[in-house]
């Protein structure tokens, strides 16, 4: 099988449908495009779980495995409490590494206000660098819960900051000394930054309070993937303007020189948010200093079009992320 997420006929077939449902706490549980599962603690309380393998990046693991995880329970409404770490080594790591990762990941912590509940640290022979699985909990009133199957036709589309957030910044950091070469300093220490964007906790926040009904964490296979997801998941059609899914310069021109496509590359720091009020959100959003954009709405039946002036053509299914194709 090919490097990245599994194809959703895979993942249909091979995982989910082996899945049964019996515990009637469990409300949320594992579906397409469906990122946190919830479970009923008290008459009104859930408890929202994820988990994440961080895989793309060795550089800044400790606070990027924080980020990506808070960001999946954000995405359900839920606030983020805490997280369990699983910590796989090479024996090629060195006990300095491990504690900068630590540190790292603990200061990202405290940004968030969560805390490390625990977790395992090991040194195995299975792993060639550093691989961390990471366990998120949160919690959320039942009835603020949001999942994918509450979309209906005709609701926006909004998405956060800007997309390829998370691989440019990869990119910039894993091949620095290259893209520098060939690119402005300026331009690649500003890519390199976009890091500090990783975080839609906030973005989630404003949602929330905003109105919102669902919302999808843009992660692995980029905006394209998400938005397959989205509809997937919740059974709607989908009408989308490319020219206005937004996209900072820096990524577009280090994804022209990987010859990668910008809309189906790593893009955590993005959220794509769907609710009645597209318009009111962003303008909400934009006074908290974060960038929204409406690039479309949700549609009844199956059809998932891609709108680019006068071109339009339909969704595909979602393909293994570019990032690979470079750090893969």
């Amino acid at each position: 099988m090919k490097i990245g997420k599994l194809p959703e006929p895979v993942l249909i077939r091979s995982v989910l449908k082996q899945v049964k449902h019996r515990r009637p706490e469990v409300l949320v549980g594992p579906s397409v495009g469906q990122d946190c599962a919830a479970l009923q603690v008290g008459p009104e309380e859930v408890l929202v779980m994820s988990t994440d393998p961080i895989t793309g990046t060795v550089k800044d693991l400790g606070s990027h495995c924080i980020h990506i995880t808070a960001n999946d329970l954000a995405a359900s409404g839920a606030e983020p409490l805490g997280v369990m770490l699983t910590i796989l080594l090479p024996d090629t790591m060195e006990e300095p590494q491990l504690r900068r990762l630590m540190q790292e990941a603990e200061k990202t912590c405290e940004e968030l206000n969560i805390e490390v509940l625990g977790g395992h640290t090991e040194i195995t022979n299975v792993v060639r660098q550093p691989l961390i699985s990471v366990t998120g909990v949160g919690k959320i009133p039942r009835r603020q819960l949001t999942t994918l199957r509450h979309i209906e036709p005709g609701q926006d589309v909004v998405v956060t900051k800007w997309i390829g957030l998370e691989a440019t910044a990869i990119l910039a950091k894993e091949c620095e000394e290259e893209l520098s070469a060939r690119f402005p300093a300026g331009l690649v220490d500003v890519a390199k930054g976009f890091g500090k964007y990783l975080s839609v906790v906030k973005d989630a926040r404003i949602a929330v309070d905003c109105g919102v009904t669902a919302m999808h964490d843009i992660t692995e296979g980029g905006v394209f993937g998400a938005l397959w997801e989205m509809a997937s998941g919740s059974g709607v059609g989908l009408e989308v303007d490319m020219k206005k899914i937004p996209i900072r310069q820096e990524t577009v021109e280090i994804c022209e020189y990987f010859g990668l496509n910008p809309y189906q590359i790593m893009s955590s720091g993005s959220m794509m948010i769907v609710t009645d009020q597209g318009h009111e959100l962003v303008r909400r959003l934009e006074a908290e200093g974060i960038h929204g954009t409406v690039i479309g709405r949700t549609t009844g039946g199956n059809d998932r079009i891609l709108r680019n002036g006068e071109d339009v053509r339909y969704l595909d299914k979602p393909q293994p992320d570019e990032l690979y194709k470079v750090l893969g």
